[in-house]
């Protein structure tokens, strides 16, 4: 039997912060879906020219009392990335707090605005250590 990938859903409180969250990290979106009867909205987002490893960002128009809860039982969405110390300043810079630095010049983990744990790895080999990452503590947990 054949398995194909779709997507990864988190339900999200604020459909634009968490928008532009993805955005930094290069996602762009691909499909929106409005149900006016469900009255929730559906946008996927994806790296560009991989459309089909999408995630869903699911939002509820009245709300949802249980966000932002800690999501660790969720896991984390990973994404491999040209340069990771470059991305984590990007990040960095746009107010994201990097919970994890990237210390080892290959893995890194911040949280979206709905407290969702993203993966940051290094594509190919590790980067050789640098500063400020290498002695920049972990902040809080991811």
């Amino acid at each position: 039997m054949k398995v194909r990938y779709l997507h990864t859903m988190v339900r999200v409180l604020d459909l634009e912060k968490t928008m532009a969250f993805f955005h930094l990290l290069g996602l762009e979106e691909t499909r929106r879906i409005d149900n006016e009867k469900g009255r929730f909205t559906l946008v996927f987002m994806a790296a560009p020219g991989q459309p089909e490893c999408p995630v869903e960002l699911t939002w509820n128009w009245d709300g949802d009392d249980g966000l932002p809860s800690d999501s660790r039982h969720f896991g984390h969405l990973a994404y491999r990335v040209e340069d990771i110390y470059e991305m984590c300043q990007r990040l960095m810079d746009a107010g994201v707090t990097i919970n994890r630095p990237p210390r080892d010049g290959h893995m890194a983990f911040v949280r979206s605005p709905d407290n969702i744990s993203i993966e940051l790895l290094q594509e190919g080999e590790a980067l050789p250590p640098q500063e400020p990452w290498a002695s920049m503590q972990n902040t809080g947990h991811w």
